[in-house]
């Protein structure tokens, strides 16, 4: 598990990105607590957390992209750079003692934004850094440093609040942003070179919330992970109305909370791998949902320190273990063009429902009761078992996806400029009647095959005159869009493209055809000769 630590640049980002993730959660921490000396409105209290998380709902997805078009090094340089002004700025303020709820709300959220474009480079980068027989155990280890920071953070935070004050946090926090810089300008970028032009981001994010719709890993994890933190993420948004409102401590008691839930968190590290090995990812999954569930109607019906510190113990394991699940179980199941932006998916579902969580259940607190919050939490969270049977979670134990070596350009006789399109492709094949249900069975996959690298428009039709002839066809926007999708394959994807040309009955080969749909004038007069020589090419 740490032999990628042996690798000098891994373990220096790695190491920074500890203390830069830990810097956001306490800066979180001092904003909520200041929240709480400010204000009696339990649902601005629970607003900070969300202010924080609503950038990796709404910016993941585009920095997922840009971490994949663009050198990862100059992403995460320039989301650090919006967080050290934001937390710089919250400093200041808190020096001079003018913040007011809305300016804490407001530099909360652009801390967070600078956080959401930063992870998906952060993390999608293991795979520059670390051979690949060291990648899996890479991804852990991230894993393990993003969500380690979210549950200890809380705990450090509360007793640096406890023992200094919320501007001391917020000093501490952007001091722990400057390590991650250090170690970014220090590393060299690293790129992978490649004949073809980047994606326009547009293009980009398209492509990767098309790939994630058609990859049932990626869907089963954005789902489960939604769940979890618009249902259990109470206890990320109502922490500080713990120790007020239930416990009536301050907040001495707040810090001493905070830091059982990340002591959690280190028991849930701990624990997680001896979960898997004996249940499974899912069935590991299932017992921490019924742990979370259980001790956060604890939480909701304890008046006692000890009680609910026990039971915010076994949350934050609960809570690690299930989100470090879901996380590796993601890096391990897709190809590196698209880690960013899969990861990406992943972050914005858990911040997304985090967020949704501190609007929800501030409200229902505000207006029931920061306990009764709690125990509703608590009961919906075991409900939530039943997601399992629609969306269980991929086993991380599986074979890891392999990107394939990309296929050679098909010979062409007209010419084309990379950016014309639209593109079809055809694809004939010679099916024996016998075969024909297996064969239509195995092209429902190779349609999301197709769709999550970047085609659109798939149909298989059968002929009517000649039943063994079939004819797959399917579109792209551009020329180069389809030599993406040629390099994109992976080793798992190769095999499931031989495995259907097995079934090829015919005397010759299986054939394809690719068409320029619209060819414009510019076209037909830059190429006259050739105009009507559409190629005929056989698979390769």
């Amino acid at each position: 598990m740490i032999a990628p630590l042996r690798v000098p640049r891994f373990r220096l980002i790695w190491g920074a990105s500890v203390l830069s993730n830990l810097g956001l959660v306490i800066q979180g921490v001092g904003a909520a607590w200041t929240m709480t000396q400010i204000t009696n409105d339990a649902t601005l209290v629970a607003l900070v957390q969300s202010a924080t998380l609503v950038p990796m709902l709404l910016f993941t997805l585009p920095a997922g992209a840009m971490a994949d078009v663009y050198p990862r090094r100059t992403v995460a340089l320039a989301a650090l750079a919006i967080s050290l002004s934001g937390t710089s700025i919250l400093s200041m303020l808190a020096f001079a003692n003018a913040i007011t709820p809305v300016a804490l709300l407001i530099l909360s959220f652009v801390a967070g934004c600078g956080m959401a474009f930063f992870w998906p480079a952060w993390q999608s980068s293991a795979a520059d850094d670390v051979p690949a027989d060291l990648l899996p155990a890479a991804v852990g280890l991230n894993s393990i440093s993003y969500n380690a920071a979210r549950v200890v953070g809380p705990g450090v935070g509360g007793m640096i609040v406890a023992g200094g004050s919320a501007t001391v946090a917020f000093v501490v926090s952007f001091c722990l942003y400057l390590p991650m810089v250090g170690a970014q300008l220090r590393t060299s970028a690293r790129r992978t070179l490649t004949r073809l032009p980047p994606e326009r981001i547009g293009r980009a994010l398209i492509t990767g919330l098309r790939y994630a719709a058609n990859a049932t890993p990626v869907v089963n994890i954005v789902v489960r992970s939604f769940a979890l933190g618009a249902i259990g993420g109470s206890v990320h948004a109502l922490m500080p109305l713990i120790a007020r409102d239930l416990l009536g401590a301050g907040a001495g008691t707040f810090g001493i909370l905070l830091g059982l839930f990340g002591a959690g968190a280190v028991v849930g590290i701990v624990v997680a791998a001896r979960l898997r090995q004996r249940f499974g990812t899912d069935g590991s999954a299932s017992v921490c949902i019924i742990a979370l569930g259980l001790s956060l109607t604890v939480v909701g019906v304890s008046r006692y320190v000890p009680l609910t510190g026990a039971a915010l113990i076994v949350a934050g394991a609960a809570w690690m273990c299930m989100t470090q699940a879901c996380s590796v179980g993601l890096q391990m199941s897709v190809p590196r063009w698209v880690a960013g932006r899969a990861l990406a998916c992943f972050q914005a579902s858990l911040s997304g429902g985090i967020a949704l969580a501190g609007v929800g259940w501030g409200l229902f607190a505000e207006r029931f009761g920061v306990g009764n919050a709690f125990i509703g939490s608590g009961l919906l969270i075991l409900l939530s078992i039943a997601l399992r049977r629609v969306w269980p979670l991929p086993e991380i134990g599986g074979a890891y996806v392999v990107s394939g070596v990309g296929a050679p350009d098909p010979e062409l006789v007209v010419r084309i400029d990379g950016n014309g399109g639209p593109i079809l492709i055809e694809v004939e094949y010679s099916i024996p009647v016998r075969q024909a249900l297996g064969f239509h069975r195995m092209m429902t996959t190779v349609q999301r095959l197709r769709k999550r690298n970047g085609a659109y428009g798939w149909s298989i039709a059968r002929d009517l005159g000649r039943p063994d002839v079939w004819k797959e066809r399917f579109h792209f926007p551009t020329w180069h869009d389809y030599l993406r999708q040629r390099e994109r394959l992976t080793d798992q994807e190769r095999e499931l493209q031989s495995s259907v040309m097995s079934l090829h009955a015919g005397t010759e080969p299986v054939v394809v055809r690719r068409f320029l749909l619209g060819p414009s004038e510019v076209d037909l007069t830059s190429d006259a000769d050739h105009a009507n020589e559409w190629p005929q090419t056989v698979i390769q």
